[in-house]
């Protein structure tokens, strides 16, 4: 059966490659015979992936793929989520970080990517969700969390993830400021002064392909893991180095564990602004849980 594939696509994605690599996709599929219809919808601003996802009718298609970085993906499923659509999802990474196709080893490679598409290999994968936002990733808060969507555009294009941590060495010197919080779920409940802290549904987050040690994007959970005060700069970049070789669960300075539901407050009343797979989110308090087999994801398997 031949493939009809509704594509949402940030062209401005991955160095401004993302049409190049679904051009080459389709290709390939055309050439296999294995395409019946590509209707590709661009996205301009914020906003428009969810918009077009929303708008979907699933009996005109077999997928949506989602071609560009982690923020598309998640405007892509948070469209899907609200709408209820059920249709599987690909996606096509040519972000900066792509976390969450990092951790379901998606093909960078088109020939590959296509093979996978006709393959139709599926796993059910669990998403978060805050309010009517959803995350195949991660919600995160505090400290650097402002840095995705502070850094330009076109700095990302130029430098691909250096461009996060460009943008970040500004804030270093910040290292000792911090945000009250007050956790209350099954597993832990109190105050926190922490730096930054991070809720996930995936292993890789800003890069780091193991900070959740534990996760698992199928278990039901989402991995909760508090950075708590740092004094100095100098302290800060030790336990980036800790994170780099998966050391870093073990520092007094980390907080680590795992729920299906929490919520997360201001402990002093100050609110702050949260970020969502990269994408500015909504402001403390909140309440984050974990939506079981969500997703029907096409993964790689046996061609």
């Amino acid at each position: 059966m031949r493939l009809r594939l509704k594509i949402i696509l940030n062209p401005s994605s991955g160095r401004e490659t993302a049409r190049t690599k679904i051009d080459d996709i389709l290709a390939y599929l055309s050439g296999q015979s294995a395409l019946e219809r590509a209707d590709i919808f661009y996205t301009a601003s914020r906003f428009d992936a969810t918009n077009y996802a929303m708008d979907t009718n699933p009996e005109d298609y077999d997928m949506i793929l989602a071609a560009g970085g982690d923020g598309t993906v998640n405007e892509v499923i948070t469209g899907m989520m609200r709408k209820g659509i059920d249709l599987p999802l690909a996606i096509c990474t040519s972000g900066t970080m792509n976390d969450f196709a990092a951790t379901t080893s998606q093909p960078k490679e088109p020939a590959e990517f296509a093979r996978m598409l006709m393959n139709r290999n599926m796993i059910k994968v669990d998403c978060g969700k805050t309010g009517d936002m959803y995350f195949l990733n991660v919600l995160a808060g505090g400290l650097l969390t402002d840095v995705p969507y502070k850094a330009p555009v076109d700095l990302k294009t130029l430098f691909g993830p250096a461009a996060y941590w460009m943008a970040a060495m500004k804030d270093l010197p910040m290292a000792g400021s911090t945000i009250n919080i007050h956790l209350d779920c099954k597993e832990f409940s109190g105050d926190s002064e922490c730096v930054l802290f991070l809720v996930s549904n995936s292993s890789s987050v800003g890069g780091f392909r193991n900070l959740m040690s534990n996760a698992d994007i199928r278990d039901g959970l989402l991995d909760v893991l508090i950075l708590k005060r740092i004094t100095d700069a100098s302290e800060a970049i030790s336990l980036i180095g800790k994170m780099m070789i998966q050391d870093h669960l073990a520092s007094d300075n980390v907080i680590y564990f795992q729920t299906d539901k929490i919520k997360i407050s201001s402990a002093d009343g100050k609110s702050a602004v949260l970020d969502v797979d990269g994408e500015e989110g909504p402001s403390l308090p909140v309440t984050i849980e974990c939506v079981k087999d969500a997703i029907n994801l096409i993964v790689p398997g046996e061609e």
